[in-house]
């Protein structure tokens, strides 16, 4: 009956946006049954829409992954956009001015993005070991570090030849990822994606490691009451988490961007929160729920295009689904203190 309504639940909150976001369209104005058509069509009738949707998809994936992977050890990471904005910069300095074989060069430079966004989520779980700050606000203030200091790189130490944008040169062509379909950005890292989803489940499924974070997040002094290490445990999760951010940005900057700029993403570490929470947390939930949000992603700007409905209208659907789902989490806190 628990699975039933894991499963349930999350698809209510969806139709329930749907169905409040429908309200919202026909009090504007607009044919709520019209718009949900461009909205479909716009994201899932074509190859080149499914792939574009699929490509919004595995960026997060990584994002959601990040806030997963924190969360089942009780951390809040709310740091996944500056992670990925770190992941983007390490891989970048990697593509642009290191030559190597593809072979070599692709996994080096996701490499360095796994590196970029752990330093990242290294600092918040140092700075709670140390002094006990909240993971919160650490993180929210390291997002803004990490968006300016990308800007000052691109507009003087790794900015173009040309200095005509604030932007880095092209990465060269043996770090960018292998296009799966033509005429689209779609490429092999929705594969790199999935097999992350893979790793995540199994580490969470079958090691200790894995069982002894999910102890800590549960019940930090039962865990230490046990022998475990809390603190080793908390920078272990936060420097994973802040990786799977940064691996984020690499897909941006070697699958789509080819370059690292200033306003490199349009969000997405803050769509991995509900990403992840609409999945539960799980590996097949992540996937599904990060598919909903690029064909939303995708469908809006069909929507924008096609109609005159403004592309925000979307973004409340989105914030209503979040809206739905963390309602059911509150219930549930407030069952368990009764």
């Amino acid at each position: 009956m628990k699975k039933v309504l894991n499963v349930v639940k999350p698809i209510l909150s969806i139709v329930l946006a749907l169905l409040v976001g429908a309200i919202v369209i026909w009090a504007i104005g607009e044919n709520p049954i019209q718009i949900y058509q461009v909205m479909l069509s716009g994201s899932l009738s074509s190859v080149y829409s499914i792939s574009e949707t699929l490509l919004k998809a595995t960026t997060l994936i990584f994002c959601g992954l990040s806030y997963a992977f924190a969360y089942k050890c009780g951390l809040i990471n709310i740091g996944t956009e500056g992670q990925l904005y770190m992941g983007a910069l390490f891989s970048t300095i990697i593509s642009v001015y290191i030559k190597l074989p593809m072979l070599i060069h692709i996994p080096l430079a996701l490499a360095a993005g796994f590196l970029g966004g752990a330093i990242w989520g290294g600092i918040v779980g140092f700075l709670k070991n140390r002094f006990g700050c909240n993971e919160i606000i650490t993180t929210v203030m390291l997002n803004y570090v990490a968006q300016f200091l990308v800007a000052y790189m691109v507009s003087g130490p790794i900015q173009e030849k040309a200095k005509s944008y604030p932007q880095t040169d092209l990465i060269q062509d043996s770090a960018k990822l292998k296009t799966l379909v033509t005429g689209s950005n779609l490429n092999i890292g929705f594969f790199f994606a999935i097999a992350a989803l893979i790793l995540y489940y199994v580490f969470w499924k079958y090691t200790s490691s894995g069982y002894s974070m999910e102890i800590v997040g549960a019940n930090q002094k039962a865990g230490q009451y046990a022998g475990m290490n809390v603190r080793k445990t908390v920078m272990l999760s936060m420097c994973i988490a802040g990786g799977f951010g940064g691996l984020a940005g690499s897909m941006e900057v070697m699958g789509i961007q080819h370059k690292l700029l200033s306003g490199l993403s349009a969000g997405y570490g803050f769509d991995g929160i509900a990403v992840s929470l609409l999945g539960g947390n799980s590996a097949i939930g992540i996937f599904l729920s990060s598919i909903l949000f690029g064909a939303l992603r995708v469908g809006g700007n069909a929507v924008q295009m096609f109609t005159s409905l403004p592309v925000a209208v979307i973004y409340i659907i989105q914030a209503l689904v979040i809206l739905f789902v963390v309602l059911d989490l509150l219930s549930k806190k407030l069952e368990r203190r009764k």
